[in-house]
């Protein structure tokens, strides 16, 4: 098995007050989480509003980590669309700079498909990228997505693509699901996004997590993703971060422990948290975080 993958950060996105990605703003916040111990910074993800940004802002953000001196091995990218064809393009963008992983979510605007369908959808985005095909990480996300990545597509993908599936990124928050995917598939790369199972998950097998927190408490995360260790902390807080949208939650709380207010910017159709919110969720911080972890 290649080196551990550790702790990504899944980068949130900051839009400037015309709605354009603000880059200095963002590879300064990708260097610092790097700096903080993430092993790899998470583009366009879920937390990275990925789904709301297109192919040429992407090219310019990656541009822009580069230009930063953020090594393409360091950068995961998300891929969140419904098109196999975008799919792959996406995916190839990046892939050609020399990206680590693509974070592949599954179609999501037609409910109710089945695992022959999806076997059929993902494998025409990694026919379609051919030579370029590797690293994959498939995005168990089902309350965005509302599929659920059966053990049994994820045996078949991996048996028809065994040099390009790499591993599974499991955001369910079903600790039963985490435990018997590790157990079916734990010789992959197996990533938790739920922060509350990911000490536990790391210790049975996960190699490490794409985590939304990383944003503002990455030394936290790092130990949980790294070493298994328990952080009833961290666990606190996502039920905290869970009263609000978290998205615009997340990016709040960056906010409030960088001092820039920059990042309470979400892209239409996300709305900021409230004042009152903001509120909430510094006095549950700072509550939780005024101890150490045991």
């Amino acid at each position: 098995m290649a080196s551990r993958f550790g702790l990504s950060v899944a980068l949130t996105t900051p839009f400037d007050p015309a709605g354009r990605i603000a880059l200095p703003l963002m590879t300064a916040h990708a260097r610092a989480s790097l700096d903080a111990g993430c092993s790899s910074v998470t583009l366009f993800g879920t937390t990275g509003e990925g789904a709301s940004v297109g192919m040429a802002e992407r090219q310019a953000v990656i541009d822009a980590m580069l230009a930063a001196g953020i090594a393409a091995d360091q950068l995961v990218a998300g891929v969140l669309v419904d098109a196999a064809e975008d799919a792959a393009e996406q995916s190839r963008q990046a892939l050609r700079l020399g990206a680590r992983n693509i974070l592949l979510a599954p179609p999501s605007y037609f409910k109710n498909v089945g695992d022959e369908g999806l076997f059929g959808w993902f494998s025409a985005v990694f026919t379609a990228l051919g030579a370029l095909a590797r690293g994959m990480l498939l995005y168990n996300i089902p309350s965005v997505t509302t599929v659920k990545l059966s053990l049994e597509l994820i045996g078949r993908l991996r048996a028809a693509f065994p040099d390009v599936v790499a591993g599974v990124k499991d955001s369910g928050g079903d600790w039963a699901y985490s435990e018997a995917l590790l157990k079916a598939h734990g010789d992959l790369i197996i990533l938790i996004g739920d922060e509350r199972h990911l000490a536990p998950a790391v210790r049975i097998g996960g190699q490490g997590a794409i985590s939304g927190m990383a944003n503002f408490a990455a030394r936290e995360l790092r130990a949980m993703a790294e070493n298994g260790t328990d952080d009833p902390r961290v666990e606190g807080f996502v039920l905290e971060l869970l009263k609000h949208p978290v998205i615009p939650a997340v990016k709040a709380m960056v906010a409030r422990t960088s001092g820039d207010e920059r990042w309470l910017t979400v892209r239409p159709p996300l709305e900021p948290v409230t004042v009152p919110a903001r509120q909430q969720l510094g006095a549950a911080y700072d509550r939780l975080f005024a101890t150490k972890a045991a």
